[in-house]
């Protein structure tokens, strides 16, 4: 366990230079998860550490595999200086452990809701779950080991979320694209949905 860590602490260093801060929580019954900042100019990017350790196994199988299943690690960007973004660090951690507290398997497409806001006055309290690979590239493993790979996190305000439980989440990012969102606004309001 320790020495994926490594190689995916290794990997984030390498696509995002030096962490300038890091966090970690431990939640009864689960492995320990950090959260690293990066500074990036204008940009904040926080990442997971942690939640690859574990494969993420699928709920309805009766045993759990020790080395095969996907593995994966969370990045959320916002710009600086606009909200005090620092309080999304126990968040985030709460997303990470969920595949091992709540069975999950976070995946591309997916939401996941916190039912509480990201930061303090934050208007999202969900996060909508991008393809990876665009920022960090996926971490390969030795066989039979899943890569890891490093998923971006795109804030959701609850009429996009409940726009995207009915429309899906193809549609949602089409609509931001086409109204030109800047998903990295951590004030931002809602897109206009019809």
């Amino acid at each position: 366990m320790g020495e994926i860590l490594d190689l995916v602490e290794a990997r984030l260093r390498t696509a995002l230079g030096e962490p300038d801060a890091r966090a970690d929580v431990t939640f009864l019954g689960t492995d320990r998860i950090e959260v690293l900042r990066f500074i990036d100019g204008d940009v904040v990017r926080y990442a997971t550490l942690g939640m690859s350790a574990q494969p993420m196994a699928d709920p309805t199988s009766p045993l759990a595999d020790p080395v095969k299943g996907p593995r994966a690690e969370l990045v959320l960007s916002v710009r600086v200086g606009l909200a005090d973004t620092d309080q999304v660090l126990r968040p985030l951690a709460v997303l990470a452990a969920s595949p091992q507290v709540e069975g999950l398997i976070v995946a591309p497409g997916a939401s996941l809701d916190l039912g509480q806001p990201l930061w303090p006055g934050a208007p999202f309290s969900s996060v909508l779950v991008a393809e990876p690979g665009g920022l960090v590239e996926d971490l390969e493993l030795d066989a039979p080991m899943d890569p890891v790979r490093f998923l971006p996190l795109l804030p959701m305000t609850q009429n996009e979320a409940a726009w995207k439980r009915v429309r899906g989440a193809q549609e949602l990012q089409a609509r931001w694209l086409s109204q030109g969102t800047d998903l990295r606004d951590p004030r931002r309001t809602s897109v206009a949905l019809d």
